[in-house]
């Protein structure tokens, strides 16, 4: 389980943080490093120095330029977040999220990032909206600052208690295998074509968007569909864009009706009561 637990860092500006990362996350049995645009040299005499042992995943950290890039293949992004923003989402504690690991991870092919933004600024309205939900550490509110490589250090705990708990309560009863997630990548191209729908039929106007696409984010976010259920989505909206198509050409397929097969009884008035 904690082998498919991704550490994704956004922004990060000292190296110093990067190998205490890397320090904390082979303390609680993780691995798996992201960088994303790091605004530093990941790889320094202070980051491998703070490392203590664990530089081998300061070596192995894979650099991307995009968070898109660095979940691409999760089917579970939590963002860390320590202030509310204007479109609530869901935010769960971490002992919520190490209670969720198990049951997030029992389909062999998932994987979830916990996602940590910028030491200044942390993570953007528009990363956090990349994320199926938010985790909020609850520090004291009169110093609630943390440094990155220790808010890093309380959810790997909450991990490693996931994974020690589950491997302590062996379930007896056979289940069906769970059905595949979709992945963050599938869903960002569920999303773009979701949109592309809506403006065609004449629904959404990217000129004054009034946070649908966000909320509509939320919501399916919030549903965690299954891959298959993504792909009947996905074909909805094919089929719609076929009829749209369709109808601006001025042919539905269907206008072949001649005199002789018209149907001479009544027709439903508008209030659908026959004349």
């Amino acid at each position: 389980m904690l082998d498919r637990i991704r550490i994704v860092l956004i922004g990060t500006s000292h190296p110093g943080n990067i190998g205490a990362t890397a320090r904390a996350m082979h303390n609680m049995g993780l691995a798996d490093l992201a960088l994303v645009a790091p605004r530093c040299e990941p790889l320094t005499s202070d980051s491998i120095s703070r490392a203590s042992g664990a530089d081998h995943i300061v070596h192995a950290a894979r650099i991307v330029e995009t968070l898109e890039e660095a979940v691409a293949d999760c089917t579970l992004a939590v963002g860390a977040s320590a202030r509310s923003r204007t479109l609530p989402w869901p935010m769960i504690a971490p002992r919520e999220l190490g209670d969720r690991l198990p049951l997030e991870l029992a389909d062999a092919e998932a994987r979830v990032a916990l996602v940590f933004g910028r030491e200044d600024s942390g993570l953007s309205n528009a990363e956090l909206q990349r994320c199926h939900a938010h985790v909020h550490i609850p520090t004291n509110p009169d110093f609630s600052s943390l440094n990155l490589a220790a808010a890093v250090q309380v959810l790997a705990y909450e991990c490693r208690l996931a994974w020690l708990e589950s491997a302590r309560v062996a379930s007896s009863q056979e289940s069906e295998p769970p059905q595949p997630l979709a992945s963050h990548e599938e869903l960002e191209h569920y999303f773009a074509h979701l949109e592309r729908t809506l403006i065609a039929i004449g629904f959404h106007d990217p000129a004054m968007p009034r946070q649908l696409m966000a909320r509509l984010r939320r919501f399916t976010l919030r549903a965690r569909p299954e891959r298959m259920e993504l792909n009947i989505l996905r074909g909805i909206l094919s089929s719609t864009e076929k009829h749209v198509a369709a109808a601006h050409r001025g042919t539905t397929g269907n206008d072949t009706t001649t005199a002789d097969d018209t149907d001479a009884s009544p027709r439903p008035g508008r209030n659908g009561q026959t004349p």
